[in-house]
């Protein structure tokens, strides 16, 4: 049952977790609660909460390592903090990454465990994700289609991951200067240094996306433009291509057809034809299983996205600091 109580037995000397999160509240307890006693140590890093966050974390058995917040605070710098936390620790193998919005199932841990004690050419592992509240927001619901994953061998992970501590440490850890999609850029390197990163059908966390307005989504949709645009900029060249196709349907959709069709307008009516390619793709994504009114906003996000790739661009141009696009 996921949440059990903390039992000892069940933890092994090689594994520790880290968990990062800002004033997450009760959702950071039940994640606390879902680890505790199932690695052998637990790392909470928080940045700047004023909920109590550390005390519960303190209480519930964690080291706490409180960010210095006059520093930019990423979660890669987070999550690279917690893992200093762990120290030179030689009888450690494996790190489990939690976000504090999320509640690890029970299983996962050793699941996760066994994989990579057989697959020593295996540096990171992830699992499937179950959006907890999936019924209590509109906003919710559309988290859902983005969970889906088939499991084997995949290009990346997300934030929830267990990982090799050795190939971590020798990759140099997340670039602390991105502000989203640290994962995948750090899955560039390690599949560079010759790892693989793989996706298991076991259940891994409930998470808690908690959305509750289009302005939320809005954000997160731009954050990911953003990533894409720093994605590539950073590995977009062969053979990586990190988010290339991604950043490309994003321009085609958000940008170059909605162009074309303004521009095709001066010269004929018939350019209007070409806004029939909206609709005819999210027909089309309904067709192959998604569910409509995530088709309609799976599309819908393409300007979102290109506003995120237009605010890493600006940045870039004027040289100012990155800042985070927090959507809750």
């Amino acid at each position: 049952m996921t949440g059990a109580p903390a039992d000892a037995t069940l933890a092994r000397d090689d594994t520790a977790a880290v968990i990062i999160g800002r004033n997450e509240g009760a959702r950071l307890i039940a994640c606390l609660a879902s680890v505790a006693g199932r690695a052998r140590r637990l790392v909470y890093v928080d940045s700047g909460s004023t909920d109590g966050s550390v005390a519960a974390a303190r209480a519930a058995g964690a080291e706490v390592v409180e960010l210095d917040m006059s520093v930019p605070f990423t979660a890669a710098r987070a999550r690279n903090a917690g893992v200093a936390a762990l120290g030179a620790a030689p009888a450690l193998a494996y790190v489990q990454f939690v976000d504090g919005d999320c509640e690890v199932t029970a299983g996962w841990i050793a699941a996760a465990q066994r994989f990579l004690d057989s697959h020593p050419e295996v540096a990171a592992v992830t699992g499937q994700i179950r959006e907890r509240h999936p019924e209590a927001t509109f906003w919710n619901r559309l988290i859902v289609e983005e969970w889906k994953g088939e499991p084997g061998p995949v290009k990346a992970c997300g934030g929830n991951a267990m990982m090799r501590l050795a190939a971590f440490r020798a990759a140099g850890g997340f670039d602390p200067g991105i502000i989203a999609g640290e994962e995948p850029e750090l899955c560039v390197r390690l599949r560079m240094a010759g790892w693989k990163i793989w996706r298991l059908a076991d259940e891994m966390v409930l998470h808690d996306v908690a959305m509750t307005r289009f302005g939320q989504w809005w954000q997160r949709c731009r954050r990911a433009g953003y990533t894409y645009a720093e994605g590539v900029a950073m590995h977009g060249r062969p053979p990586e291509r990190l988010h290339v196709a991604r950043l490309r349907r994003t321009l085609l959709w958000g940008l170059a057809l909605p162009l074309a069709a303004l521009a095709g307008l001066a010269v004929t009516p018939w350019a209007a034809l070409l806004l029939a390619a909206w609709p005819l793709q999210i027909a089309r994504l309904a067709a192959r299983g998604m569910w409509p009114p995530a088709a309609a906003f799976l599309m819908l996000a393409k300007f979102a996205e290109l506003h995120g790739a237009a605010t890493w661009a600006w940045r870039r141009l004027r040289r100012g600091p990155a800042r985070l696009l927090e959507y809750k």
